[in-house]
């Protein structure tokens, strides 16, 4: 596999890759072109040819590419085969929707244990993982192997609580706390999940459809005053 710098893109689509191989698979298909792939998911041939080339070569000119043989080459790139252990920071309604929702395991990760405050909740488990108290949290970063943590707690204790993770040598986030909790010297790798700025992009295409539609109509509606007036 190659070692190359790769665009933030590149790595930004692997993901969709993986998901649409592991679709693609599960319907017993064994192999696709880099046009069938493009075309489901609105992206060139060339582009998808590109993006592979940063890894290696996993395709065959006239075959195409292997679609189990792919899905595993992706996986493990995004490191899906490494084992990494996470926790979880806080149970409210995000915290609690993760435990019951996503299964961690499917991708990567092994999901050791959580955290919170409430003492309704502190001993039991969800899925077969322990909710402990945030007064044994930094025993527990000490004493474990932990890779990344996910960060689900009232935006007023999110800089407080990634110190305490910075000081135990947590390296990555998974923030859904709405505060931006790295400046771009920080060694953290972070990855934040603004529910803002999607739903605020999704009101911009909405919007530049709606104009889109407005002025086509219009100009419909002058072209056919034009031809009236003949």
């Amino acid at each position: 596999m190659k070692k190359i710098k790769v665009s933030n893109n590149v790595i930004r689509r692997m993901p969709r890759y993986l998901r649409k191989l592991d679709e693609l698979d599960a319907q017993g298909i064994s192999r696709i072109s880099s046009s069938e792939l493009g075309n489901l998911l609105g992206l060139t041939p060339s582009q998808i040819r590109q993006d592979f080339s940063c890894f290696g070569e996993f395709g065959q000119q006239g075959y195409g590419y292997n679609v189990s043989a792919l899905k595993e080459e992706i996986a493990k790139i995004l490191g899906t085969d490494r084992g990494y252990n996470a926790v979880l920071v806080g149970v409210g309604n995000i915290g609690r929707a993760l435990m019951d929702n996503f299964c961690f395991s499917d991708w990567g990760c092994n999901l050791i244990s959580a955290f919170d405050v409430d003492k309704d909740i502190i001993g039991r488990e969800i899925n077969g993982v322990p909710i402990r108290s945030m007064d044994d949290f930094s025993g527990f970063l000490a004493e474990n192997r932990v890779d990344l943590a996910v960060l689900a707690v009232p935006k007023e204790y999110a800089l407080s609580v990634t110190d305490v993770l910075t000081e135990n040598g947590i390296k990555a986030i998974w923030n859904f706390t709405n505060v931006d909790i790295a400046g771009p010297e920080s060694p953290l790798i972070v990855e934040n999940l603004h529910f803002s700025d999607s739903l605020l992009s999704l009101s911009y295409y909405i919007s530049e459809r709606n104009d889109e539609n407005a002025a086509r109509a219009a100009r419909l509606e002058r072209q056919k005053a034009a031809k009236d007036k003949k």
